[in-house]
């Protein structure tokens, strides 16, 4: 009966998170086959752990483990993922797509942490502590580094529209 409380918390972080933890590692290794791989190995690993052990931060450690095995797992293809390959969800045809496709063009312009912080704030949804949990990178700098990739999209974007017009 102990085991009942643990497994209704990991199907709780699994229906919480499994979502934003493909995607990202998704992300990462462009392969959403590899990604769930990725995603399964992260929730296995959080059945092992106690959950007092990472209770207040779970979406964080639930982050940081999927980016290290992520990681890992690219490292053995030795291939690196553009993030203007995934897909959206927006029908065909529609101008949203297009805007969302020319940002995310934008995007991969950007500096590798600029991308990463980029997309952990507004795929995933995490806070700068978070981000900064999963990076190790100082909350300033998280918040540094976001608000220069957005001045820079903005700027391109803009710059892009003002050529367009004329």
């Amino acid at each position: 009966m102990e085991d009942t409380p643990k497994s209704a918390w990991i199907v709780e972080a699994l229906n919480l998170h499994e979502r934003s933890l493909i995607r990202y590692a998704c992300w990462i290794l462009n392969d959403i086959e590899s990604a769930r791989e990725v995603v399964q190995e992260t929730f296995l690993r959080l059945c092992r752990e106690e959950p007092a052990r990472v209770s207040g931060h779970l979406a964080q450690w639930l982050f940081t483990v999927c980016r290290n095995l992520a990681f890992d797992a690219r490292r053995k293809e030795t291939r690196m993922a553009p993030l203007g390959h995934i897909e959206v969800g927006v029908a065909p045809g529609l101008e949203e797509k297009q805007t969302i496709s020319e940002i995310l063009q934008v995007v991969e312009t950007l500096p590798k942490n600029q991308r990463e912080v980029i997309y952990l704030k507004f795929q995933c949804d995490l806070s700068y502590k978070e981000i900064s949990d999963i990076t190790k990178l100082s909350v300033t700098n998280v918040g540094f580094l976001i608000h220069t990739a957005v001045r820079n999209i903005r700027q391109q974007m803009l710059s892009e529209a003002t050529g367009r017009a004329q």
